[in-house]
């Protein structure tokens, strides 16, 4: 058999064309350029044909990280269910451009084959419903931060559900489930005792006795958020103080009940807290008035 030489070889090699899908896809494409690559583009590319729709596909399939919002301000109903319908990987899924039209009938395949999910925002999804909270809790029991603002949907027997199955929580952003009594957020405490984030904002049934169980039975707890809940008192935030060794921010806005008695604790360990001492309210609503504020040493 006559072999080519080295030159022949070389020659032939030139005159060959190569183009992108040549190279191997699961090996080089996938992991190495179509990584590099924003979801928005990496969805224009998929209508050139039918191998780059393919080898997009693929890529999706074994994304460990979506956030819908990458794909551009609005993401439609049917290209969101054919990006995630192969994929069984995910460990993180972010929801909130979706919340327009986004229902249980397209969320529930997508928890059901995803078992490693650690981090999930469905914040502003309306039309959810307490089926998909309960479908979380059965399937990603390695769940640490969930966000679930202004789903008001939401109620007690799901959130209950969610802390019996993901004891590893420790983000959890309740902003405006108005549903959401203290039974269920003491329900939570005891059962998430990682928690080191927890907002359970502008919620009017929150009382002082979810305050105090939180304080207790978290004590990593490092960020407290109750803007808004209007029937928290100072005795509460003493109990925060007392437990909560680690605390680092709290946001007390529009909490009328709480005043600088329970709040000057926590100033003198440095913890971040919004609303403002009462000399330096004062002062500003001074300026506001008169148009400057007296030079005045704060730290006096």
């Amino acid at each position: 058999m006559e072999q080519k030489s080295s030159g022949a070889v070389m020659e032939e090699f030139k005159t060959q064309r190569f183009q992108l899908l040549d190279l191997p896809w699961e090996d080089i494409l996938v992991p190495h350029i179509l990584r590099l690559v924003p979801l928005h583009h990496l969805m224009r590319l998929q209508t050139v044909s039918k191998q780059f729709q393919a080898l997009v596909q693929m890529y999706v399939a074994n994304c460990r990280h979506f956030t819908a919002s990458q794909v551009g301000p609005h993401l439609p109903r049917e290209a969101f269910c054919n990006m995630l319908k192969d994929n069984k990987v995910l460990q993180e899924l972010a929801l909130s451009i979706c919340s327009d039209w986004l229902a249980d009938k397209e969320l529930l395949p997508v928890l059901g084959q995803n078992h490693h999910l650690l981090w999930i925002d469905m914040t502003g999804c309306a039309q959810l419903t307490r089926h998909s909270l309960v479908a979380v809790s059965l399937n990603c029991s390695n769940l640490q931060h969930i966000s679930l603002r202004h789903c008001e949907w939401v109620d007690n027997l799901s959130l209950r559900s969610l802390a019996d199955h993901c004891s590893n929580l420790e983000s959890i952003d309740l902003t405006a489930c108005r549903q959401l009594k203290d039974e269920a957020a003491c329900y939570l405490a005891k059962k998430c005792v990682k928690m080191r984030n927890l907002s359970l904002a502008v919620n009017a049934n929150i009382t002082d006795t979810s305050v105090e169980e939180v304080a207790k039975s978290c004590p990593l707890l490092e960020h407290l958020d109750l803007t808004g809940c209007l029937r928290v008192r100072d005795g509460a935030i003493r109990t925060v103080a007392e437990y909560c060794t680690k605390i680092q921010s709290l946001k007390v806005n529009h909490c009328h009940n709480v005043t600088e008695s329970s709040l000057g604790i926590l100033r003198k360990r440095d913890v971040e807290i919004d609303v403002a001492p009462p000399l330096q309210r004062a002062l500003v609503l001074l300026q506001d008035v008169v148009g400057f504020a007296p030079l005045i040493n704060l730290q006096i």
